[in-house]
């Protein structure tokens, strides 16, 4: 459901992020760095983001984290792709726009721990709101990359208690905020590891051919 009820809830946890994380930021680094050192396996990559107005800054981890990191980037025909990341490396804008490293192979998801995605909200089931331009959706339609554990970053206070669920939805295997990393399950392997069948599958292989055919659509 992209109509209206989306559009009508992206406003409002717009507003709400802009209102709380002032007060979030410190906590939701807080948590990050007490939580994620033991969840990422030596040689493996923490996906990160490069942050936009009004979301969780997290950069600052990548300058003491014993592991490596990724950051996301958009490319024509190729859509979301992660490439290595150190502070410091060359950085310019992607198809969105969005600050992203100029050199490196893409990553293969096995090489990948952890994706840290920014979100408007998130519900106990682990469904994400975006800012609708779909690359997370389309990149987790890979079930390679649907089972890298995935979690949303934002405060606590864009908790919803329900969001819309789309027939392309894919549950994320949690959230963090200032309140702690919230794991949905009893662990996050085993969240997002199946492959979609019938209906959802077909949605998956449409949304994959949508990404091709719309490479510049972007979340922002």
């Amino acid at each position: 459901m992209e109509g209206s009820e989306k559009s009508q809830l992206r406003r409002r946890f717009r507003r709400t992020r802009r209102l709380s994380l002032p007060e979030a930021t410190a906590g939701i680094v807080a948590v990050a760095r007490r939580e994620l050192p033991g969840r990422v396996p030596p040689g493996r990559h923490l996906g990160l983001y490069w942050p936009l107005t009004q979301e969780p800054d997290l950069r600052i981890l990548a300058e003491q984290a014993p592991w490596p990191m990724a950051l996301p980037a958009v490319r024509p025909g190729a859509g979301l792709i992660y490439l290595p990341w150190s502070p410091g490396d060359p950085l310019g804008p992607d198809a969105c726009g969005i600050a992203a490293p100029l050199e490196g192979t893409p990553l293969e998801p096995e090489t990948l721990a952890l994706l840290l995605v920014p979100a408007l909200a998130v519900s106990p089931a682990g469904l994400r709101l975006g800012s609708g331009g779909g690359w997370y959706d389309r990149l987790r339609a890979d079930p390679r990359w649907r089972a890298v554990p995935a979690l949303a970053v934002l405060p606590a206070a864009c908790v919803a208690a329900t969001l819309p669920l789309d027939p392309w939805d894919i549950p994320f295997s949690g959230w963090l905020d200032e309140e702690g990393l919230h794991w949905i399950g009893p662990a996050a392997e085993n969240i997002a590891t199946h492959e979609p069948t019938g209906p959802l599958k077909a949605v998956a292989t449409a949304l994959c051919q949508d990404q091709l055919s719309h490479p510049l659509r972007c979340w922002t």
